[in-house]
Formats: structure tokens, C-alpha cells, sequence
């Protein structure tokens, strides 16, 4: 890590209000921190906007397992990204339902890709692309 360094921002009262309240109810300790933080997350977001950059995520899915052929069709997706699904874990909900969650790491397009792919199977009744960063450029 690099050398810190300081700067201002100006803003009105009421934003600074407004961002002193958010910042309180997520516990920060300080603005800078806070301010460090929605710095990163637009990082992340400029990476997985890049579409090559390989950036690690989480899918999440959560279906019926008795819908019919569902759990063949998603293993045979999954088997189709073996590049980019570096591990799963399955978990029963209930009788019916289940969530899986899938570590993927790749270039972010792929990593759309194949969670738009189980997403539109039919019975699975929510998935989530969860986006984060290697860490590797910002710190």
C-alpha cells in the first residue's frame, strides 16, 4: 500500500448530512473510510464493466429441485464453465427448495455469461450475480 494522501471535497450541508447519517447506520468510523469504500465499489464496477478484466463473484440460486430434469440441466451448465466455477456448495432450504452457491473467477463477461445461463433455466426461481474484485488494483 502506497502512501496516503489527503484531499478536500466540497459539498453542500444537506449531502454532507445525508452521508454523515448513511455512514453512522453502517458504523464507519470515519468519512475517509466510508469514502474509501464507494471509491473501491465504483473500481469494481469499472472492472466488471470492462467485460476482459478477471474479477471473482458469487452466483447465487435458489430453485425447486423437483421441477423436472432442472438439476441435470444445471449441472450441465455448470460442467460447460469448468474454467470459471471454482467451487459450489449446496444447501436444502426445505422440502422443496435448495441454494446453491457458486465461487466463480474469470473475465467478467464469461462470468455474466454463465450466471445468465442458470438464471434463465426454468425452475430456478432466483439467482444473483454477486460482483467483487481480485484486490489486485485497488488496495
Amino acid at each position: 500500500m502506497g502512501e496516503t494522501k489527503r484531499f478536500g471535497v466540497s459539498l453542500s450541508e444537506q449531502l454532507l448530512n445525508e452521508f454523515d447519517k448513511l455512514i453512522e447506520s453502517q458504523n464507519y468510523s470515519s468519512r475517509s473510510e466510508a469514502i474509501r469504500d464507494l471509491i473501491r465499489e465504483a473500481l469494481v464496477h469499472s472492472e466488471w464493466k470492462e467485460g476482459n478484466e478477471r474479477c471473482v463473484g458469487t452466483i447465487s440460486l435458489v430453485y425447486n429441485h423437483h421441477t423436472r430434469e432442472l438439476l441435470s440441466q444445471l449441472t450441465s451448465i455448470q460442467h460447460d464453465y469448468t474454467d470459471e466455477i471454482i467451487s459450489s456448495t449446496h444447501i436444502h432450504l426445505d422440502a422443496h427448495n435448495c441454494l446453491e452457491v457458486l465461487a466463480v473467477s474469470g473475465p467478467a463477461d464469461k462470468l455474466k455469461e454463465v450466471s445468465n445461463r442458470l438464471r434463465s433455466t426454468k425452475g430456478v426461481i432466483h439467482a444473483k450475480l454477486s460482483m467483487s474484485t481480485t484486490g489486485e488494483k485497488i488496495t
